[in-house]
């Protein structure tokens, strides 16, 4: 017998794409749905066309709120989730038909708690990779956190690639008046995860031509990335996951570096935030010492950043400095 499954929608300023969004929902091959759109105070016409779907499919309902942001919207959205299961969906992506049916048989089949799917970054109305069937693999919770750091850790990162078992959510809520609140709670949930199962096929479409939060040009909420990868950090040392943290460590100081470039081109007056960003990579490489040490050469880079910064992104960026710039090119100027 099929388990209602909720399926939690944040809805603000995407009145050109909601009915796509929510059409991809409704459509689904796995029927037994409870969809929950969360209007954050949408100044457009998205409240309006939220409360028309409600009327269309008695399995809408409709939840109009003060704006809380992203975090706010879903933990409204699970607050009043009814079913067995969550999965939550950005308003202007949209899902292949089977992406619910695909990812719940996962989970039965293999008594996981968590199931997620790879997602196609797309500009158009429909992914062109979801015909490709993968093969699925079985992780324990703290597996899953591991695999936050490997090539493809972008996909076990974020929230809306995956179907949750709600309970999981007992203890956790997202992060509220923060973005890159996944960064902050994701782990969270693997962890309290007995097992998790990671369906290869592309069933969910990112779109890349919206104008969501994190798509927008860079500005100080950037910054909360630094804050939530922080406190993933600290859970680790406080769960005693040490095998993780040396990777962990230097991907946080990485990005750091990323963010503090953004910083300092996207914003000429903060000079306080760059200066706090170079000190919390400094924080880190001392961090690590406990877990282990960076290459010799990962240390030089660290501290060369530190003190100065524009000579180590001019080496960054030079020929003559390969080993530099296949250390943290993947974590700069990737937005």
């Amino acid at each position: 017998m099929n388990e209602l499954i909720s399926v939690i929608v944040p809805v603000y300023k995407v009145e050109q794409y909601i009915r796509r969004c929510v059409d991809s929902i409704i459509n689904q091959s796995y029927s037994d749905l409870e969809i929950i759109l969360v209007d954050d105070e949408s100044p457009d016409g998205c409240p309006e066309i939220c409360e028309e779907y409600s009327q269309r499919d008695e399995r809408i309902k409709v939840i109009h709120q003060k704006n809380k942001g992203l975090s706010g919207a879903r933990n409204a959205g699970i607050d009043l989730a009814r079913g067995e299961y969550i999965a939550f969906v950005d308003s202007d992506d949209f899902l292949a038909m089977d992406f619910i049916q695909i990812l719940y048989q996962a989970i039965k089949k293999s008594n996981s708690d968590i199931a997620m799917c790879k997602y196609e970054y797309v500009k158009g109305d429909y992914l062109t990779q979801s015909h490709k069937a993968g093969e699925s693999y079985v992780y324990t919770g703290v597996q899953m956190i591991e695999k936050m750091y490997s090539p493809d850790g972008a996909f076990f990162v974020v929230a809306w690639n995956k179907i949750y078992k709600k309970d999981l959510f007992d203890q956790v809520r997202y992060p509220n008046g923060r973005i890159h609140e996944d960064e902050a709670t994701t782990h969270r949930l693997y962890y309290a995860a007995k097992q998790a199962v990671f369906v290869d096929w592309f069933l969910y479409g990112y779109f890349v031509g919206g104008e969501s939060i994190t798509r927008k040009k860079f500005n100080r909420n950037r910054l909360d990335w630094a804050w939530s990868v922080e406190q993933r950090l600290n859970f680790l040392e406080e769960k005693g996951l040490n095998e993780i943290l040396p990777i962990a460590i230097r991907s946080y100081a990485d990005g750091i570096i990323d963010l503090f470039f953004q910083c300092k081109n996207g914003l000429p007056d903060s000079k306080k935030e760059q200066q706090m960003l170079r000190e919390k990579v400094r924080d880190a490489a001392r961090r690590n010492r406990q877990y282990g040490t960076f290459p010799m050469k990962t240390r030089i880079g660290y501290t060369l950043f530190y003190r100065c910064p524009m000579i180590y992104q001019k080496l960054l960026q030079s020929c003559s400095a390969p080993v530099l710039k296949e250390k943290v090119m993947e974590h700069y100027d990737k937005e």
